[in-house]
């Protein structure tokens, strides 16, 4: 073999025999246990960066260490290749979407194999292709037929110039991306899916998930915002009207001193109609509008607001108050009404202050001392209720109950239950995405199209000029169509679908990818699903996320899977920084993963990302670190390129009793580093100090290669299981070493190393001596010594001796395994 590592020409070496050879290619195998593993799917943006690297990595250590511990590992790869970069690929350059996109799929998967990544090819999904697409429609379909797909009117970003919808993406500083116009809002029919029938199951099933990290589990319950409360309405004696509210503190009720709506409220026109300032209202309405969901609703953001000059009447204590409408309310949200009770809200109170709006104190602190005066910001701890008419020195808590009692039985509300979560809106005005699969007929009406018609396909060479309506919309061949009920002229949905119902179920076609029948098939399903272990970045913590389980929920109730979560374990990787931040091309950060694979190798690079910081915590990019991991490579290359020979007499069975002293040393060691591997990768995804077991491993190999007759069978049973433990690490490494050396097989179909709990036992140990607390000198004894011999072997020591001479021994403190301290006086 050769005596220097090269790690190009291996590489590409192996990679051209593992896909030669199917090496990765997976079947159901009922002898085996499965485990499926899964990185997110990239967006086909064109090159790898050092975040998927890190991602892949990751996924690709486990799925080889769980196929070398016998297990039938499922780990495919795909692209989730529709939305909104393609298209604008399509303006800029004057290409098709479908020509970009599967000409960055090409390079991003030629990438993907140099780093040597186990993945099943022959699995992978696109999400643009028709073969997929057809099933995404198909599941659109099945949701409108449980009732659980509908169109209403929603606002959206819109630009006049470009005549088009807007994501907030594209909305930069109220202004559109493309032409730098004013974007405004508009209401534009749109499809909705209702995930919100699922909000209690989804909330109650976290519980399930024992396998995510909390933090993840904590976003998603607070994305889907359960509270309980009260539903009550204010009278508008002028206009004849009533303004429902929402309210989870209904024990404040007394201390409301203004109600405010939002913007776009329906009751806003009809109070602000003919008032004086009119046209400085609908100015200030304009403005909010133009904002968006996170600046309105941020604790940051400035509350303005401006008086409608009409009344409200609470229905508690008959005071008149103002209405106002507001930056920070939604109409989205509860009611799209909020009662202002500044004394305890702190934002209530901070818009109470900019308008010089009254405050009541109702709650008062336990010891009763609070008074308006002596407050400088709201108070919202539990209390005792004042200036709360017949509620008046009740506990808070208990007032909440009394009070929603009263609403109830004065017919003026009632109890309620809400949600932040809204339902989820799924249309997208644009071109590359999966048409959704409705027509409208004049005389029929809303029609599905039929299931043996899909997938109703993207055409092909639409107009992407700029000014233009959507692609689709303008694509007359499309959109007339034959009403599949009447046989009529009709129309065709000229909407496409998000991108997340693309990925909310590709995991479950990964199982079945080929089936041209249905989506999947239920052997197949059922067997592989859920994923065991799902991994990818913590941006994905909610909408992807939460989106995934809830199609998994109506699949479960629609009988078609026998699971009720996509994924058992989830693991959020941290990113990969540089110089503090984020690596980005505009900071001019980046490191590309061809530079360093074409420079150290695809190992080096696998080897540093992972032995850099643990895989949830963020990491920070170091050249050095990269130099010392391909050193460390090139190290294990060497040191057994130098036992070739000895590799070549195959001693697998020898006698471990006639082991020499530093021979036993390097076995205990070797068995304490499969120990802490198996633990690190199988149980806690520490793949660092795994790696740094691995290294000492290699270092105190080193300190013995140049004794003289060292043990054949322990130099056969180190240098085996040494590239066992590297090989899910540095596959291509390993996998040459292994050929070379060892076997005609591959390292990666080999058994996974047990650990001999008796090797990694101590014969020997190291004790500090000290007198008086100060170390005076050390000595090596028997592991397994007895207290009592261990005294006397530290009083024994000359050194010792001679500085507890002609003193009185007060007490010998004796802590087996780590020091002996003798007091003297």
């Amino acid at each position: 073999m050769e005596e220097r590592y090269v790690p190009q020409g291996i590489e590409k070496k192996w990679q051209k025999k593992w896909a030669d050879d199917y090496a990765y290619k997976t079947e159901l195998d009922r002898s085996k246990p499965e485990y499926y593993v899964l990185e997110m799917f990239p967006y086909p943006s064109g090159n790898l960066h050092m975040g998927h690297v890190r991602n892949y990595s990751i996924g690709d250590v486990i799925a080889r260490y769980k196929a070398m511990q016998g297990y039938n590992v499922l780990h495919p790869m795909g692209f989730d290749a529709f939305g909104m970069p393609a298209e604008n690929a399509a303006i800029k350059h004057g290409v098709q979407p479908a020509d970009w996109t599967y000409s960055n799929i090409e390079n991003m998967k030629r990438q993907q194999r140099e780093m040597g990544l186990s993945y099943d090819w022959d699995r992978e999904v696109e999400t643009c292709r028709p073969e997929y697409y057809r099933w995404t429609q198909w599941f659109f379909e099945l949701f409108y037929e449980k009732g659980l797909a509908y169109k209403k009117k929603a606002s959206v970003n819109w630009c006049n110039e470009c005549n088009t919808v807007l994501a907030n993406e594209q909305v930069i500083d109220g202004h559109c991306w493309r032409c730098d116009s004013e974007v405004i809002k508009k209401d534009l029919a749109q499809w909705f899916f209702k995930i919100t029938d699922y909000a209690d199951v989804l909330l109650e099933d976290l519980k399930e998930l024992k396998g995510w990290p909390e933090r993840v589990k904590t976003m998603q319950e607070n994305w889907i915002g359960r509270s309980e409360g009260a539903e009550f309405s204010f009278d508008v004696p002028d206009f004849s009207e009533k303004i429902p509210v929402y309210t989870t503190c209904p024990h404040t009720v007394f201390g409301v001193t203004y109600v405010v709506l939002a913007v776009e409220h329906p009751l806003v026109e009809k109070l602000i109609k003919g008032r004086e300032n009119e046209a400085e209202i609908r100015s200030f309405m304009e403005r909010v509008r133009k904002l968006t969901e996170l600046e309105r609703t941020s604790s940051e953001s400035a509350k303005e607001g401006m008086f409608t000059g009409a009344y409200a009447v609470n229905p508690f204590n008959g005071e008149r108050v103002p209405i106002w409408i507001t930056n920070y309310v939604l109409y989205e949200y509860g009611t799209g009404a909020v009662m202002g009770v500044p004394t305890h809200d702190e934002r209530d109170w901070m818009f109470a202050d900019t308008y010089n709006l009254p405050k009541k104190l109702v709650v008062n602190n336990p010891e009763g001392t609070l008074t308006l005066e002596s407050m400088d910001h709201a108070y919202v701890d539990a209390g005792v209720l004042v200036n709360s008419g017949e509620f008046t020195g009740m506990d808070s808590e208990k007032a909440k109950s009394a009070i929603i009692e009263w609403i109830e039985a004065q017919q003026v509300g009632q109890k309620r239950v809400n949600y932040r979560l809204r339902d989820w809106l799924i249309s997208r005005q644009r071109y590359w995405g999966a048409p959704i699969p409705v027509i409208y007929c004049p005389k029929c009406g809303e029609v599905l199209v039929p299931k043996e018609d899909l997938p109703v396909k993207l055409p092909e060479n639409v107009n992407f000029a700029a000014g233009s309506v959507s692609p689709l919309a303008q694509a007359e061949d499309f959109v007339n169509c034959t009403c599949p009920k009447c046989g009529g002229k009709a129309r065709r949905e000229t909407d496409t679908m998000d991108t997340f119902m693309c990925s909310s179920w590709y995991y479950m076609r990964y199982t079945d990818p080929k089936n041209d029948k249905a989506p999947f098939g239920d052997e197949q399903v059922n067997y592989w699903m859920p994923v065991d272990q799902y991994i990818g970045g913590i941006e994905h913590a909610i909408l992807h996320l939460l989106y995934s389980r809830f199609f998994t929920k109506v699949l479960k109730d629609a009988g078609l899977v026998n699971f009720n979560e996509p994924f058992k374990n989830l693991l959020t990787q941290g990113m990969v920084i540089k110089d503090g931040s984020k690596m980005s091309k505009s900071k001019g950060n980046v490191v590309s993963p061809e530079e360093i694979i074409s420079k150290y190798g695809a190992d080096t690079a696998r080897l540093f990302i992972l032995f850099a910081a643990p895989p949830e915590r963020d990491l920070e990019w170091n050249d050095q670190g990269v130099e010392g991991a391909y050193r460390f490579l090139k190290r294990v290359w060497r040191i057994i390129s130098e036992f070739e020979d000895v590799m070549k007499q195959n001693v697998s069975d020898y006698d471990t009793a006639a082991l020499a002293k530093d021979e036993k040393e390097l076995r205990r060691v070797l068995h304490v580093t499969i120990k802490k591997v198996t633990e690190d990768i199988g149980d806690r995804f520490n793949f660092n100090t795994a790696i740094s077991s691995i290294m000492e491993l290699v270092n105190a190999f080193y300190n013995i290669k140049d004794k003289k007759d060292l043990n054949a069978g322990l130099i056969y049973e180190v240098i085996v299981d040494l590239l066992k433990l590297l090989a899910p690490f540095a596959p291509h490494m390993t996998e040459e070493l292994w050929s070379l050396i060892i076997a005609d097989g591959s390292v990666h179909k080999a058994k996974w190393p047990v650990y001999d709990e008796k090797a990694t036992i101590l014969d020997e140990i190291e004790i500090v001596l000290q007198v008086n607390g100060k170390v005076r000198d050390k000595l090596v004894v028997a592991a397994d010594l007895s207290r009592e011999d261990l005294e006397k072997a530290a009083l024994a020591k000359p050194h010792v001796q001679d500085y507890i001479a002609g003193k009185t021994i007060v007490k010998v403190i004796c802590v087996p395994k780590k020091l002996v301290n003798i007091v003297v006086k």
